[in-house]
């Protein structure tokens, strides 16, 4: 599978290794800043001999190149700053997606795409409205960003595996996000039972503030590595058909009680993308908080005056 990884930033050349190191795909760097993509493309390669992956990837600022992929991971844009939020990169990083979108559309209208550029939701919107491909091939990352965030900080606090703590995590990818603390298991055993009220509620808090504490210790950027672990866990999902359960930007129409647009919800991801959205049985409360984050959303969306 040809697969593109559009931006060369440390999300995007991060989610290249990764992907190429785990055999994923042929892939496609591109970047508008010349010879960037290149020379990172190429100190890939260079560790292959080491690694014994067989993946390629290849450089380029051509946007011809993107021609025949069947899946796009889109990372182009501004990170964040110290004291922003993901929705102050709006207007900036709005342009950058929606020139993307452009090429995608000429170039690969059929890939599924993947959005990583924030703030994600509006932009997978803005994505799905400029390419035209069927809504349920584009997809935002971010909730399998956050609900590994909460599982770790769930893990730290209980001094267990980290591979033993299921949570999830649903909403915008923002401030208003939706931590699910009662769906949220150590081995099967749920955090409600294993750890009090007052320290679930600073857990769900971190993990709505966890971006936002990375930018604060790297004062220029922001997180890389996760995001392009959580990214790779979308493509694997989609180029293996593991049909993987999992939070994604999806667009939604009339799963919990909202109707046009893309928000945070469980999906299956296979070989097509998003094959079903699955609706778990929120309480009264959460469902409300949902319904939030939406609205937030929602909001932004109008902003930019996006139609479809």
């Amino acid at each position: 599978m040809k697969i593109a990884v559009i931006g060369a930033g440390f999300v995007g050349s991060t989610t290249a290794q990764r992907l190429i190191e785990r055999n994923l795909g042929e892939v496609v760097l591109y970047d508008i800043v010349e010879g960037l993509p290149q020379g990172k493309a190429l100190d890939m390669m260079e560790s292959a001999p080491i690694l014994g992956f067989e993946s390629r990837v290849v450089g380029t600022n051509d946007p011809k190149d993107l021609s025949g992929s069947a899946l796009v991971v889109v990372t182009s844009g501004i990170a964040r700053q110290p004291g922003m939020s993901r929705d102050d990169l709006l207007e900036r990083n709005a342009g950058i997606v929606a020139s993307v979108a452009d090429h995608l559309r000429e170039q690969a209208p059929q890939a599924i795409v993947i959005v990583v550029t924030n703030p994600v939701d509006i932009l997978t919107h803005l994505t799905a409205v400029k390419v035209g491909t069927p809504k349920e091939r584009i997809l935002g990352m971010g909730g399998i960003l956050d609900s590994s965030r909460f599982r770790h900080f769930i893990a730290m606090e209980l001094g267990v595996a980290q591979a033993d703590v299921d949570a999830m995590v649903l909403g915008g990818h923002g401030d208003d996000m939706l931590p699910l603390p009662r769906f949220a298991t150590v081995n099967g055993v749920s955090i409600e039972a294993l750890l009090s009220q007052e320290q679930i509620e600073k857990l769900v808090a971190r993990t709505r503030d966890g971006g936002a504490e990375i930018v604060r210790h790297l004062k220029k950027g922001s997180a890389y590595y996760a995001p392009a672990a959580a990214i790779t866990q979308m493509v694997e999902s989609i180029v293996r058909d593991q049909r993987r359960l999992l939070p994604c930007s999806a667009w939604c129409s009339g799963q919990y009680g909202i109707t046009g647009q893309f928000v945070g919800v469980p999906v299956i991801l296979g070989r097509e993308g998003v094959e079903k959205i699955v609706e778990l049985p929120l309480s009264a409360a959460e469902m409300k908080e949902l319904h939030t984050s939406s609205a937030h959303v929602a909001s932004k969306i109008a902003q930019l005056q996006i139609a479809g």
